[in-house]
């Protein structure tokens, strides 16, 4: 059993907050919008089984803001919920008492007089309103200027605009007090032109693509990392040789230890050193938990991307379930290892001839035939939104959501620990 996995953090499925039944709240999942610096500046929490309408959404919906779900979703920080806006204005009196929580609504809210009171009556009681102009131009009309005038942000679709309209359009949105997001942001070139924009945040998928380069130049830091994962690949080490490894990491072997015995685990014992929690979890765990560890580590990396990486891990293994024995450890280095490239600003194939993995987790991680690729590949449809009650069966869209907000925590707890100075927020 994993040590992400303890019978304390499991209850029964029809209880889990991500089944999709009349009495539990609908799967959610978040994606981070970074400042310049690439720090959060918030969370977008969107509802992937919204296309399952049913009559007693709104109460489903209200009761996932209202049970704190969406809080422990977004650590407590700045958060806008997207949602049709009439189930977000019939619950405008619950969001009034999320400090914390915005929402997102698109310009056609403008045109309704009953939807823009209620607007109003959250905007002057605290609530952030951010209007996302990705799918429809905001207009000249005197109804969306009483609704820019409400709102705080507005969201541009960088995919979509030209360089110079997004230019003239965040230009002028930032003069008259508005904070600008730029959303799709999904390529490199795109990043880079944004960054000489007045904007307030990024959000898009570029922050998980790896940066192209010609000839990879990694840091001495980057290589010491990499022989470090090399050892732990290589002879297939047992506890005491996993001790020598991290041995003359200090920090590393402090880290590892406080992780793992961290009252969120709740193991019976504590770990005294390496050798006895690899002894403890077997060698094979025991690895994933140090390579974690050394990713944590990466801290002039987006504390988002580290993550992501943690996400990933934890749902891959999640979703081995069923499969054959020692498959869940090896779905555990497909989930983190799949962001490696993007981690260490080098091509994945150069990284793979440094690590020496097994074959079924290298072919998982380049896109070839492997019983492991399947799982990434899902789990990447999920974070990218792809997967919705529209296109995938809504069993599968109940493990993948009872598997994500698991991972979610997992992984938050689990940065925390690592003592990453920049994981607050």
């Amino acid at each position: 059993m994993s040590i992400a996995n303890q019978p304390a953090h499991h209850p029964a499925p029809d209880q889990l907050p991500g089944s999709l039944n009349a009495s539990a709240p609908l799967p959610v999942f978040r994606t981070p919008m970074l400042d310049g610096d690439r720090q959060l500046f918030a969370y977008e929490i969107l509802f992937p089984a919204l296309a399952d309408q049913t009559q007693d959404l709104p109460q489903r919906v209200l009761s996932t803001i209202t049970d704190g779900a969406l809080t422990r979703l977004s650590r407590g920080n700045r958060a806008f919920v997207n949602l049709p806006s009439e189930l977000l204005l019939e619950g405008s009196d619950v969001l009034l008492h999320q400090p914390r929580l915005g929402v997102v609504l698109r310009p056609d809210v403008a045109n309704d007089a009953a939807q823009m009171k209620l607007v109003k009556q959250m905007a002057q009681r605290g609530c952030q309103i951010m209007i996302d102009a990705s799918d429809a131009p905001l207009g000249d009309s005197l109804a969306v200027e009483a609704l820019l005038q409400t709102a705080q942000f507005v969201r541009l679709d960088a995919d979509r605009l030209s360089p110079e309209d997004m230019r003239e359009r965040s230009s002028r949105l930032h003069a008259r007090g508005l904070g600008v997001i730029a959303g799709q942001v999904n390529e490199h070139t795109t990043y880079q032109r944004c960054l000489e924009l007045p904007l307030q945040a990024i959000q898009g998928r570029y922050l998980l693509i790896p940066q192209p380069v010609e000839v990879p130049v990694l840091s001495a830091n980057r290589l010491s990392m990499l022989r470090l994962m090399s050892l732990l690949e290589e002879g297939n080490p047992g506890p005491v040789e996993m001790g020598k490894i991290v041995r003359d990491d200090a920090v590393l072997s402090y880290k590892l230890l406080s992780c793992v015995n961290s009252a969120y685990f709740a193991l019976p014992r504590q770990m005294k050193s390496i050798e006895q929690a690899a002894i403890f979890f077997g060698a094979t765990r025991m690895r994933n938990w140090i390579n974690t560890m050394v990713m944590c580590t990466m801290d002039d990396r987006p504390p988002e991307l580290l993550r992501a990486a943690l996400i990933r891990a934890h749902m891959c293994e999640g979703l081995a379930t069923g499969m054959p024995r020692g498959s869940s450890e090896t779905a555990f280095t497909v989930g983190l290892f799949s962001l490696l490239d993007t981690l260490m600003c080098a091509p994945m194939e150069f990284l793979l001839t440094q690590l020496r993995l097994s074959p079924e987790i290298s072919d998982a991680l380049t896109g070839r035939n492997s019983p492991f690729g399947p799982l990434l590949q899902d789990v990447i449809a999920w974070e990218a939104g792809a997967l919705t009650s529209g296109n995938t069966q809504p069993q599968r869209i109940r493990r993948m959501a009872t598997v994500y907000l698991e991972a979610t925590q997992w992984a938050d707890q689990v940065f925390n620990v690592a003592g990453n100075s920049r994981t607050a927020n």
